[in-house]
């Protein structure tokens, strides 16, 4: 996440408590248990769920503090390779799917990767979530990264629940930036809820460094929903014994900085009110570049690009004019297309979009040449 200025966003709460702990002659600096620090790990399930939540409430959740965005599948899938050995297939739904794929790629698992984004609707399809969770194999892991995107129904997420509690299916959900998707924390993890009250157990890799701006620090959790305590406990004794293996001890700098701002109501306020400038910013952006295109007389519907919330988004641009973009107009962006919109600004928005016009006015006339040729 981008300022204006270009820069990485790093909330103003985040600033403030790094001086004060900087300063704090009481900390000392011995390392972590080996399943992290028990405060951080509390007060990020309540950010997750809610401090009433009904795994919360029940005991039958948990979270081992992990290094950095990957390190929460890294452990998860050590584990499943070890636990579910039976379910060797894994399939992932994610906007940012080469991290997850890769991660359980080196652990030997089968690969399929799907995206919830219809290339020619230019919308979150659920239907194609929907239609392979149907045809998927029993017993099989599902890594989701941004369902909640989706909106589905009440109909679809009943629809979805009961195939996957039937098919026996394991969930290991994706949450890299709550609040930063609609500037409502418990919004943007709502549907975690339906697989709560169903009574699954899953995974989640809980991200905590964009939305707090502490990117260096590289701040997660694995979530562990069991359906006992009993249960949850025997799952943490044996991630405890991988945790070893892999790192031993996590950071405490950025846990540290992150429960003083979620255990203090003040700054959490102020920190939500600083998530919501930043996603009421991100809309603005999303506005000025569909007003753009629009003005320039570009080719096409771009109401999609205001549709999508998020930081990330879809621009709805074919695999060769992504290419024009990356080759004559060093924009480098993916080939799918999928854009930070925090990293336009005021200085490079005319020259993104124009950019844009150009790479969709010269693929139409190539095609109209190539088909005229023939």
């Amino acid at each position: 996440c981008m300022t204006n200025e270009g820069q990485p966003w790093v909330s103003s709460v985040v600033q403030k408590i790094r001086l004060q702990l900087a300063q704090d002659p009481s900390l000392n600096y011995e390392y972590l248990p080996v399943l992290g620090m028990k405060s951080f790990i509390q007060a990020s399930l309540e950010l997750l769920f809610g401090k009433h939540s009904q795994v919360i409430v029940e005991n039958r959740v948990g979270g081992v503090h992990t290094v950095g965005d990957s390190g929460a599948f890294q452990l998860g899938a050590q584990f499943l390779k070890i636990w579910r050995q039976n379910s060797q297939v894994v399939y992932i739904f994610s906007s940012q799917r080469e991290q997850h794929g890769l991660v359980f790629q080196d652990m030997g698992f089968t690969i399929y990767e799907h995206s919830f984004w219809h290339s020619e609707q230019l919308c979150m399809d659920a239907n194609t979530f929907l239609s392979v969770v149907e045809q998927v194999p029993d017993g099989c892991i599902f890594v989701i990264g941004n369902i909640g995107s989706c909106n589905l129904t009440p109909g679809q997420w009943a629809k979805l629940l009961a195939v996957m509690k039937r098919k026996q299916i394991f969930p290991f959900f994706d949450i890299p930036n709550q609040g930063l998707s609609t500037g409502d924390l418990e919004e943007d993890t709502r549907f975690l809820q339906y697989f709560v009250s169903e009574g699954f157990e899953f995974f989640c890799s809980q991200s905590l460094s964009k939305n707090f701006g502490i990117y260096d620090e590289g701040v997660g959790i694995l979530v562990v929903v069991a359906h006992n305590n009993q249960f949850l406990l025997c799952v943490l004794s044996q991630l405890m014994n991988l945790v070893l293996a892999l790192w031993q001890n996590p950071p405490t700098t950025g846990a540290r900085i992150i429960t003083s701002i979620l255990c203090n109501p003040a700054l959490q306020e102020a920190w939500k009110q600083n998530l919501k400038a930043v996603v009421e910013n991100i809309m603005l952006i999303k506005e000025k570049v569909k007003e753009k295109l629009r003005l320039l007389g570009t080719p096409g519907s771009w109401d999609h690009i205001t549709n999508q919330s998020g930081i990330h988004g879809y621009l709805g641009l074919k695999f060769e004019q992504v290419q024009y973009l990356v080759k004559k107009k060093h924009i480098y962006i993916p080939k799918n297309g999928r854009i930070n919109f925090t990293c336009i600004n005021a200085c490079n928005i005319d020259y993104i979009t124009e950019s844009i016009n150009e790479a969709i006015i010269f693929t139409k006339d190539s095609e109209k040449e190539s088909s005229e040729s023939r």
